[in-house]
This record gives C-alpha cells, structure tokens and sequence, in this order.
C-alpha cells in the first residue's frame, strides 16, 4: 500500500531544511509531528530525598539534553553554586554542544563520546579517580549503570526529571499509513492511550533494537527499521520503504 501520511512520536524539528522537510519534499508525503512522551522535572526536594549531595561529585556523566537541563535546574533550586573544577563527560557532540547553554565552554573540562555510551567509556576510565554523578529519567536502562561497574568508578544515579505519556486522546479518530517510534515509552504510550489499538493495515516504524523488542513484544509487526547498514537514519529508512512501495 502507498504511505500518503505519517505520524513521528517526537516534537517537530525546530531546524530548517531537517531531514523530515526534504523527505517531505521529495516524497510528497504528510509527516505529522505528536510527543507521545514527555518529561517533567524532579523537585530538588525529591533530589535531596535522595540522598544526592552535589557539593559530592568531581564529574558528571550527561547522556542527553534533558540530563543538562534537569541537572542545572536542580543546582539552581538548591542553590548550589556549581565550581569551575567540575568535569563534564559528554556521551554524544550534540550534548557537549548543548552544555554551552550553561557553560563557557573553553574554560571547563569537557569530556565527548562519540555516540553511544560504551564510546564514552574510556574516558571515564582515564579518569577512575573521580567521583562520578549521573543525572538521569526514572527509566535509566541496565546497560549504563552495568558498563559504569565494569570500569569500577565511583558512581551514582539519581532521578532528576520522569517521562510521563501524553495524553492523545484527540487522536483517537485520526488514521496515518506509519507511525514512527524512537523509545519503548512511545510504544508504552501507544496501548496506555489506546488500548484497543489494532495494527491491521498500519505501518510501524522503529528506531534501535530497544524499541523494536517493545513493538514486538505488543504484537506489533516492524514495517520499517532503522538503523541498518542500508537506512541508518529513520528517514531514510521511510523513503526506502516508501520507494519499494511506488
């Protein structure tokens, strides 16, 4: 069947000319944009509760944007003045470039990954001496705490903002030919909201193996996969898909 519209689990890229828009364009498709999750940040009270001291740490391990936020938002509810001695361990370019929101970037000691947090790794190693805090979501996988134990630093984790599901009840009449998840939440999301929810003739789309098993394990069957060594980004992996259908 043609893929005449698409609905994309995440918020509207704020760039121009994003890969959305030149899909868009050389498809001709209709591409919606619906947060089916959102995060909402921790109290400093609910911090504290914690037990968290962040006059404690010598580094801080940023795995996303959110993680910048909540962790300088938090700082600032304590008011605790953050020392210039901090050193900040970056797991992508995208969140080190992020941190200049907050920081004069030359002047402090910043750590990047490459992409992934096993990339991330070796510069912790290099640096086991320090003290390590982790701002992180409610939903903190087994991967990063289990690959900070195998370097056998000094760490801890704390919930600093949760990812909530929206509420899409005003889609409830609303047909796409695709859906596009990124996060087992979104799929979470999906039967919270719909529980009724049947595939029949709808595409799926999923990003990382994370969100694949989720779809699956809901019954769902994968239409559209990315990355692979042929689509690694999902807009790729949609044209592809939307090629081998025309």
């Amino acid at each position: 069947m043609k893929v005449k519209t698409i609905l994309v689990s995440q918020p509207e890229p704020k760039m121009e000319n994003s890969p959305y828009q030149n899909l868009v364009d050389r498809t001709k498709v209709k591409i919606d944009f619906r947060s089916f999750i959102h995060v909402e940040g921790a109290a400093a009270k609910e911090v504290r509760e914690q037990k968290i001291d962040l006059s404690q740490f010598t580094a801080i391990i940023l795995t996303s944007r959110n993680a910048v936020d909540h962790f300088f938002r938090v700082a600032e509810e304590m008011r605790y003045k953050i020392p210039d001695s901090l050193k900040y361990f970056c797991q992508s370019e995208a969140v080190a470039y992020y941190l200049q929101k907050y920081v004069v970037y030359r002047k402090r000691k910043i750590y990047v990954g490459k992409r992934t947090f096993p990339e991330l790794s070796p510069l912790i190693k290099k640096h086991k001496n320090e003290t390590f805090l982790v701002p992180s979501s409610d939903k903190l996988g087994n991967s990063t705490p289990a690959e900070l134990d195998k370097l056998g630093v000094k760490w801890t984790s704390g919930t600093f903002f949760r990812t909530v599901i929206s509420d899409l009840s005003d889609l409830a009449d609303v047909k796409y030919d695709v859906l596009v998840f990124f996060s087992p939440s979104g799929i979470e999301s999906l039967f919270k909201n719909f529980p009724e929810f049947t595939q029949e003739k709808t595409r799926i789309a999923v990003f990382g193996n994370t969100t694949m098993k989720a779809a699956e394990d809901k019954g769902l069957r994968i239409d559209i996969q990315a990355p692979t060594p042929e689509s690694p980004s999902m807009t790729m992996a949609i044209e592809n898909y939307i090629k081998d259908k025309a």
